[in-house]
């Protein structure tokens, strides 16, 4: 038994469309979505139905409607011929071993061989009315979906009756108990049929709209990191153009020009990256490099940089320029208003299924009004790190800042160990 095939999906195409055409399903296989892109078809009854490019998330969960590793449902017109074909075979068999279990005659194949090829012949003209009644209000689904079940028992216990005053007894007429339960089988095989023509359509448009509402999600997400992104280039453009622009007042013109090379390859480096990818803590520690020997133009030895990365961190992956506002701030507030400097540590470390990265000055750091500068300066900041942690992981992530009376000021990070992989073969 079946529910019909439908219209070879996408997770963004319209809701609620089901095409049970063979033709029009031969047709629109050339349309097909990539295969890892789940389906919203309906399916027939059968005897039976068939049953990461980051590391460190959690596991999909398993699809039942697969085979091979493919979506079941890729195919609509394919997954509707297979399970009707199978679920009629299959009534087919058990009926004729009841009746041979019975010690029926061999005739009584020829009269369930009858009754399946009716069957089967109509469930597929159910499927096409239930195809437009599954569209329309519920009131409607319901009173059209009944009307046709009994048309239907009414139309298959017709011939099945004949076919037995046939087949199995020449010139009988089945009445009363024998003909009611006749009556009884085809309409309980007929409900089940649609009930779970209706359970399996129901259930993909189900998983179409969850799709399609996680894809707008991530859409909406993408959208706000790359404006969170979009953010740091004119803010750390500003501040390096301004650095030039007081060299050229001291008549600087060499440490003016070397500052305009390391600034663009600074800018072609950031270009390059989309503004919504993740890096490798490595990738985004040569990006700090890059920006430091641009300010270390303007300090020089005031400013003192350390790294300390855990080579099992260097693969994990984090949003891109996601430290860069850390090391501005700490030169803002720690570096420019002391005149002997400080050291800024950038520490990175796994820990399990965890990597931890620590940000550290040794600036005056200990007022109260620390943070809310470097909070507040020009609009980013720490205020920007925090949003762009929480469109990439949701609360999936730690965001801690400390000062220390004594001096210093300290920010630390916790994101999920994920690294990139490369993608499944389809």
């Amino acid at each position: 038994m079946s529910a019909g095939p439908s219209r070879p999906g996408s997770r963004i195409r319209e809701t609620g469309r089901w095409s049970f055409s063979p033709i029009e399903g031969r047709r629109r296989r050339q349309e097909r979505v990539p295969p890892q892109v789940a389906s919203n078809s309906a399916a027939p009854i059968a005897a039976a139905a068939p049953a990461a490019p980051l590391t460190g998330e959690a596991p999909q969960q398993p699809n039942p409607f697969r085979l091979r590793g493919r979506p079941f449902f890729e195919d609509k017109n394919r997954a509707f011929w297979t399970l009707q074909t199978v679920g009629w075979s299959g009534y087919f068999v058990l009926r004729t071993l009841t009746g041979l279990a019975n010690a029926m005659e061999w005739s009584y194949m020829l009269h369930t061989l009858l009754l399946t090829a009716t069957g089967y012949s109509i469930t597929l003209l159910m499927a096409a009315a239930f195809r437009r009644l599954i569209r329309m209000r519920e009131i409607f689904t319901w009173a059209g979906s009944i009307l046709i079940v009994v048309v239907a028992a009414a139309a298959f216990s017709a011939i099945e009756t004949w076919s037995y005053a046939t087949f199995i007894q020449p010139g009988s007429r089945p009445e009363g108990v024998r003909f009611l339960g006749a009556i009884i089988l085809t309409v309980t095989l007929l409900i089940a049929w649609s009930a779970l023509y209706y359970s399996i359509n129901f259930y993909l448009l189900l998983e179409e709209q969850t799709d399609r509402l996680l894809r707008l999600e991530s859409t909406a997400s993408n959208a706000q990191l790359a404006m969170l992104r979009y953010q740091l280039n004119p803010h750390f453009l500003f501040n390096t153009l301004n650095s030039i622009s007081t060299l050229v007042l001291l008549k600087q013109t060499d440490r003016a020009n070397a500052m305009l090379s390391r600034l663009s390859s600074f800018l072609r480096y950031t270009l390059v990256n989309e503004s919504i990818a993740r890096v490798t803590v490595a990738q985004e520690i040569e990006t700090l490099k890059l920006y430091l020997e641009i300010e270390k133009m303007r300090f020089e030895e005031r400013l003192r940089p350390h790294f300390q990365v855990d080579p099992d961190a260097e693969g994990a992956l984090l949003p891109s320029l996601l430290l860069q506002p850390l090391i501005e701030n700490a030169i803002k507030y720690a570096v420019t208003p002391q005149e002997e400097g400080a050291d800024i540590a950038i520490q990175a470390r796994r820990q399990g299924d965890r990597v931890a990265i620590t940000v550290v000055d040794t600036g005056p750091g200990a007022d109260a009004a620390y943070q809310t500068r470097a909070e507040q300066s020009t609009g980013v900041g720490l205020a920007n790190i925090r949003d762009r942690l929480a469109q990439a992981y949701g609360d999936n992530h730690r965001f801690e800042t400390q000062s220390d009376i004594t001096g210093g000021f300290r920010v630390f990070i916790e994101i999920p160990y994920q690294i990139e992989t490369a993608e499944e073969p389809k």
